[in-house]
């Protein structure tokens, strides 16, 4: 598996792991399209801020504004095997800190992030996202040498 700044032609595939990820959510509300899916991520890529993991195919992305994670998704069927870990690694390989939300009622994610280092820095009751969903900020900081 090779870790790679995302191309135009990654689009489609980055959409249909957001979808998937959509669709495969009972809590997660659908309210994107697969195209609008796929337009979102060509927006990211256009911005120059996605990264993917390719192993003959795209199996994972994280979207990334500098010290911001603003997304990080991995295929369905490839989820459990790392491939999350070693995209978050480079993310914080790259920066001295790091941010993100995830849902509250995201508990994979939640403890996902634990496992990396994050801590809860603040919640939110859902109207800063689009979804309307309650979320956490979490924070990381990496270790003093």
């Amino acid at each position: 598996m090779i870790l790679r700044d995302a191309r135009t032609t990654d689009a489609g595939r980055l959409g249909a792991i957001l979808a998937g990820f959509q669709a495969d959510t009972p809590w997660m509300p659908n309210l994107w399209t697969g195209a609008e899916c796929i337009a979102f991520c060509g927006r990211l890529i256009d911005e120059g801020i996605i990264r993917v993991a390719d192993d003959g195919g795209i199996v994972g992305f994280i979207a990334r504004r500098g010290q911001e994670v603003l997304a990080l998704y991995v295929a369905t069927g490839a989820r459990g095997q790392g491939i999350g870990s070693c995209l978050l690694a480079e993310a914080q390989k790259a920066e001295a800190s790091l941010s993100l939300r995830t849902f509250e009622a995201n508990l994979r994610a939640r403890a996902f992030y634990e496992r990396h280092g994050f801590a809860e820095a603040g919640r939110g009751d859902g109207a800063g996202n689009d979804e309307g969903l309650p979320d956490i900020l979490f924070t990381w900081e990496r270790p003093p040498a």
